[in-house]
């Protein structure tokens, strides 16, 4: 099957190739070469090419093609036309621009990360994001690190060290990423003591498993499942009492970071981290890039005299942030001044707080775009649908939307997702039903000549 097809060496010696090595790295080209042929060999496998009839010319184009394809950077914009908000895979929260600016600012030049411009001394990098996150949330002390997954390592491995945590069985979760609390706690050096079952537990059950050795009592919300039916939690305020009671501390992992109330939109049972620290515990974690909106980052919040023990571990150092993660951070925090300006500039809160009828109008308007570009025999129709928060929040609530279906003769809603994926600016959509969607909560205006345009090329093509 596959002895007609050239080694390496020999395709080195094709003129077309030596071409190449005239404008190329020689060891890019090399790669490509190598590159080009599994591919060849795995079409070939799979039935899709025969190798017999390969053509020269063509294979020098493919690795040329290869070549070209490696200058692309890593990282690339895409449209987001999926209705989940919150997308992990797609890079989770968009920034605002006013954020974007700061971080331009911080990584075009030098900046005061760790200098006191006032004193002419060396300074604490996150002292004023640090600032931020107690005046707006009321906590005494704050620290910020790479993720919340390293906020929940460094705060196990700062207060509970050789010793136990205890913790309902019923929030020993999973997220995306095979991150699994009882792993992370294992690398903590902390020991895991399960309480309750799955889908019911008890104060009592918290209390009756207290020993000298327990160091901290856990809860874990549980923001990307929901357990229902014959159920029983134990609330952070009992754990409070539990903890109070036993002069042992009590942390949440609140994981989603909601910082604002959400009620006002429908959307209940969502506490702040604000409410969790009224509750009584003592250190809460949260992620920086989900529902507060702002980048990727750890944020730990509490009692000063847990977060000092975190500040003086060695961990600390190996999981703090850089400027630019600081920056974005700074920015965000600060829109939170005004919570009504928060929700028009920061793009989660604003893509969460649009309304229905904001939704329809939008998308009877991409409707009309599309159909005025596309040939008519391609359906454009605006139907109701559902958005999703998506990364690991608010796992139950669906957001009325109205979506966009495209349907475009000749070519099945699986190639015309694969085309839209795979153009220059890619965007990703939805199947559902048998039908491709575009859920508009997501594209913003400018976005949308964008989507057009690629669906005109794509009708055209055929």
């Amino acid at each position: 099957m596959f002895k007609n097809i050239p080694k390496v060496d020999k395709v080195m010696e094709w003129p077309g190739v030596k071409e190449l090595f005239a404008t190329h790295p020689r060891q890019i080209v090399v790669d490509a070469i190598r590159l080009t042929l599994e591919s060849l060999r795995a079409a070939t496998a799979r039935g899709e090419t025969d190798a017999d009839s390969f053509e020269e010319t063509a294979l020098v184009q493919a690795i040329l093609t290869e070549l070209e394809r490696g200058k692309d950077p890593a990282l690339r914009r895409v449209i987001n036309a999926t209705g989940v908000i919150i997308h992990t895979n797609l890079g989770r929260a968009p920034l605002a621009e006013t954020v974007i600016d700061a971080v331009r600012d911080a990584a075009s030049g030098y900046c005061n990360l760790e200098f006191d411009l006032e004193k002419g001394v060396r300074g604490s990098r996150s002292a004023r994001v640090e600032e931020l996150l107690r005046r707006l949330i009321g906590a005494e002390a704050a620290i910020v690190v790479n993720n919340n997954a390293a906020a929940v390592l460094l705060a196990l491995s700062s207060l509970a060290r050789g010793k136990e945590v205890i913790v309902s069985r019923g929030e020993l979760v999973e997220i995306g990423g095979s991150f699994r609390i009882p792993d992370v706690m294992t690398q903590s050096g902390a020991f895991l003591r399960e309480v309750g079952t799955t889908n019911r537990t008890h104060p009592r059950d918290f209390r009756s498993a207290v020993t000298p050795d327990t160091a901290l009592l856990l809860k874990i919300h549980t923001s990307n499942f929901k357990i229902v039916g014959f159920t029983a939690d134990v609330s952070v305020a009992e754990l409070a009492d539990i903890g109070r009671e036993n002069a042992i501390p009590v942390m949440v992992d609140a994981g989603s970071g909601n910082i604002v109330d959400l009620s006002p939109l429908g959307i209940q049972g969502e506490p702040t981290i604000r409410e969790y620290l009224d509750a009584g515990a003592d250190v809460v974690t949260f992620s920086g890039d989900k529902l507060l909106g702002g980048p990727q980052a750890g944020i730990i919040v509490g009692r000063k005299a847990c977060l000092d023990a975190m500040k003086t571990h060695p961990l600390y150092r190996a999981l703090r942030v850089d400027k630019l993660t600081l920056a974005a951070l700074d920015g965000t925090l600060r829109l939170y001044a005004d919570e009504r300006q928060a929700s028009l500039m920061i793009p989660v809160l604003r893509m969460l707080t649009m309304r229905p009828e904001e939704l329809a109008d939008r998308a009877r308007l991409i409707a009309r775009r599309m159909r005025r570009a596309l040939s008519s025999d391609v359906t454009v129709k605006a139907i109701p649908g559902f958005s999703q928060v998506g990364g690991g929040s608010l796992p139950e609530v669906g957001l009325p939307t109205t979506l966009v279906s495209v349907s475009i003769p000749g070519i099945t809603p699986q190639n015309l997702d694969l085309r839209l994926r795979t153009g220059t600016t890619p965007i990703v959509g939805r199947i559902s039903q048998g039908e491709f969607l575009i859920d508009v909560r997501t594209v913003s205006d400018d976005e949308c000549p964008d989507v057009v345009s690629a669906l005109s090329a794509i009708a055209s093509s055929r």
